[in-house]
């Protein structure tokens, strides 16, 4: 695995591949579509992870084409989820949050005493987009899907979106009950209890291959993992704590960041057996597309929604030397693993390293299907065949449109990158950052003051587009008390952050038990 590993080659200008040879395309072939939740760029031992341990999902990295400079759409999971259904950036499809997030004097509930108010979003995907299951659908395609929808509540689920069959996707985002049996879920009923939620849907997905005749597929197992609550079993994580200590553990693990700490090292021993896990469900699914015969018939696709959560929810990862995480306006929350198998296009282990999006995927699907592209509905994507073939990619805007505080840390914004800058207006004052990806991957130098005029320049094309497909935008919160966000804060560093710590110990502990059977995972394991 090491000459397809991804560390060291930050900051590196990669060879594209020239002259792609390509074999015989099969006849309708199948789409295996698999969405990680929550998983950071460096979240996988092919990315350049020496903690996490994930083999199968490194074969599809092996075998595919790996997009050094593979982004979501958004920085949290329901807006880059419905990009790529719809092919739309977040600004687009209004969908603008994680559907349940609170907005306008809601927000305040929150008790964190910010500056703004978050504009309302839509909280379902629209019905008048044709999305890509529909698009496949068109086509004669079997669409199955299995595990996090969070696309609105009943009556915009899955099978009201295109998918013929529908395993465990509702409204909710995280998998309520937890990973092992009994969870609660209407669309994924309960069999026998420890059963790991992964494992499940794995199998659901398994079973529909081996079942689906002779008929294309479009598959798309769309995990819950590695979302929080994070859980695994007694083996893994002893696994791993040993793992940690054997590494040599920090004294430290978290720093401040603008509103939370911010986790530094990838040491959770019980996140990396979650990742694991979740690796393990991935191993099951591609060796039934071994066992049918159909390895070489199927496009296979990996991703994640947004970043690792290196801040809120359970400060899980470390995406260094990428900045911030989920929820955040830098590359640690929009930065994904991304990886594309075309069998007949000979590419394994190539690496590409011009800017794509979630929003690429609807129209580079039909493109490499041989089904016409919808340019009316996937507005905001391009088809990514060109690049595969060899081809050199033409210059993009991408655009990130968040202006809501979320549960990480992240602050309201709003994003361009095109070529190697990348602008970043703030809300809160109106202030801008600029950075150029190429010298400073971490964003770490803002070079606004030595090249305003491209600035100026790319805010404006941002705040074109914004206007175009009228988005929405926070407000100044009349109740706003500078002393009250003063105070938050303070506890945050007096409080939350050595709690944080402390934690970080606990899990490496030899004697750390949660009490609970771990989290019942000892019925079955």
């Amino acid at each position: 695995m090491g000459r397809f590993c991804i560390l060291g080659l930050l900051g590196v200008v990669m060879v594209g591949f020239q002259c792609t040879v390509e074999s015989k395309k099969p006849k309708s072939p199948n789409v295996l579509f698999i969405l990680a939740d929550d998983l950071g760029y460096h979240d996988l031992s092919c990315m350049g992870s020496k903690y996490y341990e994930t083999p199968n999902i490194d074969r599809i990295a092996r075998e595919g084409v790996i997009f050094t400079e593979g982004y979501a759409a958004c920085q949290v999971c329901s807006p880059s989820r419905a990009s790529i259904m719809s092919g739309k950036f977040p600004a687009r499809h209004g969908i603008t949050d994680w559907i349940g997030a609170a907005t306008g004097s809601d927000w305040r509930k929150a008790g964190r005493s910010n500056k703004l108010l978050p504009p309302e979003y839509q909280h379902n995907l629209p019905k008048e987009y044709i999305t890509l299951p529909e698009a496949l659908k068109e086509s004669g395609y079997q669409t199955f899907f299995a595990g996090k929808w969070h696309l609105g509540s009943e009556g915009s689920w899955p099978t009201d979106h295109g998918f013929d069959i529908n395993k465990g996707g509702w409204d909710v985002g995280s998998p309520r009950g937890g990973y092992f049996s009994p969870w609660e879920n209407p669309n994924l009923p309960n069999q026998k209890d420890g059963e790991n939620l992964s494992m499940r849907l794995a199998k659901e997905t398994s079973d529909f291959i081996r079942n689906n005749g002779n008929k294309p597929f479009f598959a798309f197992l769309s995990f819950y993992a590695v979302h929080g609550p994070i859980q695994t079993t007694k083996a893994k994580w002893a696994k791993y704590r040993d793992k940690a200590e054997a590494m040599g553990i920090a004294e430290s693990g978290f720093k401040m960041g603008h509103f939370l700490p911010i986790r530094q090292v990838q040491d959770n021993p019980i996140y990396a057996g979650l990742v694991e896990t979740m690796d393990d469900a991935v191993g099951l699914v591609l060796q039934a597309l071994d066992e049918m015969g159909l390895d070489e018939n199927t496009i296979v696709i990996f991703t994640s929604d947004n970043g690792g959560v290196s801040a809120g929810d359970a400060f899980a990862t470390a995406n260094l030397p990428l900045r911030g995480g989920k929820g955040y306006q830098f590359e640690g929350g929009i930065r994904e693993p991304y990886f594309v198998k075309v069998p007949w296009l000979n590419i394994a282990g190539k690496t590409i390293d011009v800017p794509v999006s979630g929003t690429d995927f609807y129209p580079t699907i039909l493109d490499l299907l041989g089904l016409p592209l919808k340019p009316e509905e996937h507005s905001d994507g391009v088809s990514l065949v060109p690049l595969l073939r060899g081809q050199k990619g033409d210059l993009r805007q991408f655009i990130w449109h968040y202006p809501h505080y979320g549960n990480q840390g992240g602050e309201p914004s709003s994003i361009i990158r095109e070529g190697p800058w990348k602008l970043i207006h703030y809300y809160e004052d109106g202030h801008e950052e600029l950075y150029n990806l190429e010298q400073d991957l971490e964003e770490l130098d803002d070079v606004i003051a030595d090249h305003s005029e491209i600035a100026k320049d790319l805010s404006k094309k941002l705040f074109k587009y914004l206007e175009q497909v009228g988005a929405r935008f926070p407000v100044e919160d009349p109740e706003y008390d500078p002393a009250a966000e003063k105070e938050y804060l303070n506890q945050v560093v007096g409080k939350r952050w050595p709690q944080l710590e402390e934690q970080r110990l606990l899990f490496l502990s030899k004697d750390f038990d949660p009490g609970n059977q771990w989290w019942g995972s000892g019925v079955v394991d």
